[in-house]
This record gives C-alpha cells, sequence and structure tokens, in this order.
C-alpha cells in the first residue's frame, strides 16, 4: 500500500518524469536514500512502470489516431488482444463489453498504414468484425491521473 510520501512522489514525477532523486527529496524535505527506496519499492510493487517522455506524435508524424472495436470469437479473445497488443502503432488494448469485445487505440502517420494495420487484425483467426473511427480533434490525451 502506499502512504501520503509515495503519493507526492509519484505526483511529481508524473508532472516531470526528469527530476532528479535529488530534485523530489529537496522538494519534500527529505532524505535523498528516502527518495531512493521509495521508489525502488514502488517499481518493485508493480505501481511505478516506467518513465515515459510526453510526446507530440502528431509533430512526430502521426497524424491519425484511430479507435478501433473489434469483435471476436470468445474462446479467442485474449489471443487477439495479445497479439494487436505487438503492434508499434498500438497505444492500448481494451478487453470491454458492449458491442465489440476489444477496444483499440492506434496512432498512424497516414491512412495506408492505418488501412493495412486494420486488414492485418481482420487476418488474426477469431476476428470476426472491426469499427475504425478516426479522431478529428484530440482535446485531450493524458494518461496522468491525480494520485
Amino acid at each position: 500500500m502506499i502512504d501520503e510520501l509515495d503519493r507526492k512522489i509519484l505526483s511529481l514525477l508524473q508532472k516531470d518524469a526528469r527530476l532528479s532523486y535529488r530534485e523530489i527529496a529537496k522538494k519534500l524535505n527529505v532524505a535523498v536514500g528516502t527518495v531512493y527506496n521509495r521508489l525502488k519499492r514502488l517499481e518493485e510493487e508493480g505501481i511505478l512502470k516506467g518513465f515515459y517522455p510526453k510526446l507530440d506524435y502528431e509533430k512526430l508524424g502521426y497524424e491519425l489516431t484511430a479507435i478501433i472495436g473489434v469483435r471476436a470469437q470468445g474462446k479467442r479473445i485474449i489471443q487477439i488482444e495479445k497479439e494487436i497488443a505487438k503492434d508499434d502503432h498500438v497505444l492500448c488494448v481494451y478487453d470491454v463489453t458492449g458491442e465489440y469485445d476489444i477496444i483499440v487505440v492506434a496512432k498512424f502517420k497516414g491512412r495506408e498504414d492505418m488501412n493495412r494495420f486494420v486488414k492485418k487484425v481482420l487476418a488474426i483467426d477469431g476476428v470476426e468484425k472491426t469499427n475504425t473511427h478516426v479522431a478529428m480533434d484530440i482535446v485531450k490525451e493524458d494518461l496522468v491521473l491525480p494520485i
């Protein structure tokens, strides 16, 4: 379980993952060793899964964001999700309820990339149907929640 100090450390890192242990310690008025030990424990417990830069994918050439619903045969859903998740275009794969079994969020440099990806998904054994939505504008794209 995490305590208030863990929450504060994680909150600082969510805002700026480049902060050094020393900078975090100074901001929170604790020892550098405390920060190091807390982060090491949070990683070991699987709470902290890495440090990632926040990228502007459009500026890197990824002009299309697609949200793709996938209907799949029940006995194959987990295998299909794992296969889809391997693709470099894929940001998120969700096992969901409703009309579709799987929701995929992916980014592409153009329509041709997206077309190839969708056809590749449709070729996976057990995939029955896909439904692709292209984001017209991204209002918010941030996987950071308050802790």
